[in-house]
This record gives structure tokens, sequence and C-alpha cells, in this order.
């Protein structure tokens, strides 16, 4: 007989069970709770994400039609909306904080061990930013425009397992060039980015140190064509324009 499990029970075996309690109890999470753990919390974050949930009520009613598969998940009844509000607000961050890095040393030694068919010899890094929306009346720290607000995640993959290894949370109209002129990478790293980060000073500077970028042009950028190199080998180059 094969054992087939859903997505979400499979995200969840990322997470060991005996290390998230362990950090519960470091943090001392759980004290003051009355019937809902952290672990529930944690299971209903995490629904809500790959749901795209809006809102708790949506959170709480998808909850409730998947509780009969969701008990052997350690979920035992369905939160409540209050239930639910109270732990994000008072509950501690740290231990998702915690959390995270369990995770992602797991992740790095499995990324570690796994051959993949597209390699580089150096290093590789994508660069890249988001903007994440909040509400400016509720977030009044994060403003964006007027009517707005919002924050920026500044992203760093490693693409030995396309892991994250460097992430900056900033303001939502900080520009990406002054973020990246802070970093600094090992020489033969390449890095790969969007137009968002053009500029001929960090090109130049990271030029001289010896990495890599590869990004894409402007439109009315000025440069001169110094070769030109068919890839894959043997294939016709087109002319650049």
């Amino acid at each position: 007989m094969v054992a087939v499990a859903s997505c979400f029970a499979q995200m969840l075996t990322l997470i060991d069970r005996t290390d998230f309690a362990r950090a519960v109890r470091h943090h001392q999470a759980e004290r003051g709770a009355k019937g809902f753990s952290c672990w529930e919390q944690f299971v209903s974050m995490l629904f809500c994400q790959v749901g795209s949930a809006h809102s708790f009520r949506e959170i709480c009613g998808g909850l409730a039609t998947a509780l009969g598969k969701l008990v052997h998940l350690g979920v035992r009844r369905t939160p409540t909306r209050s239930m639910l509000a109270y732990a994000n607000a008072h509950w501690p961050w740290q231990l998702y904080e915690t959390l995270f890095y369990q995770v992602l040393t797991r992740c790095q030694a499995v990324a570690a061990l796994k051959r993949r068919r597209f390699r580089f010899k150096h290093p590789l890094r994508t660069l890249d930013s988001t903007i994440i929306e909040w509400c400016a009346t509720v977030f009044d720290g994060a403003r964006f425009v007027r009517t707005k607000g919002a924050i920026t995640l500044h992203l760093q993959l490693d693409h030995q397992g396309c892991l994250p290894c460097w992430a900056l949370v900033t303001e939502g109209d900080v520009n990406d060039v002054r973020v990246a002129q802070r970093l600094t990478f090992a020489p033969g790293t390449i890095v790969a980015m969007d137009r968002g980060y053009l500029d001929d000073a960090l090109y130049h500077r990271w030029t001289t140190a010896g990495v890599w970028f590869v990004t894409r042009p402007r439109t009315n950028m000025l440069y001169d064509v110094l070769d030109r190199r068919p890839y894959p080998p043997g294939a016709p180059c087109s002319p650049m324009r």
C-alpha cells in the first residue's frame, strides 16, 4: 500500500515536533494559554498562507471544513477567531524565528546533498525585492504613499536548493540600489538581478572584487558590443540590439 499525503501534510513533515516543543519551552510561548497550543497556532497560520486566506474568519472556517483530516497533524479542534487573534497579538514571535532557522538548517543539509541538472562552478545568488502592502491606518510606521502603507522585503536566494540566505525589511519607498550597495559577495559569485539594481558604480565595484553579475539593460542604455558568444555552443548567435 502506498501512503499518499497532501501537500499541506508534506510541508508539515519538515518540522521536527520535538525541536518545536523544545523551542516553545525555551521561549515560554504557551504561558497562560488555555486550550490552544503554539502548534495549533502554527498550523492555522500555515493554512492561512497556503490557502491565501485574508481574514480570521476564512482561516477558522477553512480549518473547520477539514478538521477530520487535520487531527492527525495535532489540531484537536477548530480555533475561534478570538483565540487566534489573541495568540498572534501576544505570544512571542521569537518562537517562529527559532523555527525558521531550524527548518532552514534542515533544508540546507538536504540541498547540499542533492544533485541538480542546472549547475554552476561558482555560487549563484538571485537578488530581488517585493512590496508588501499594509493598512496605513493600522501600521502608521510603514508609510508608502498618502493612502497606503507598505514595507519592502529585499531577499537574496542561494540556488543551492533555492533557499534564502539573506533578507532585509525596509520601508516601502527604499530604493533597491541603496540596499544592494551595502552587500558584499565572495570573489567568483554570480549575482542575477533585474533592472531595478542598475548602478554603474556598483557594477564597477563588483567587477573589481571579482564578482560576476547578470542583469537586463534598460531600453535607453548606451553600450558597445565587444564580443558575441553563442549559447549553447554551436547555436546560431542572434544580433544584439
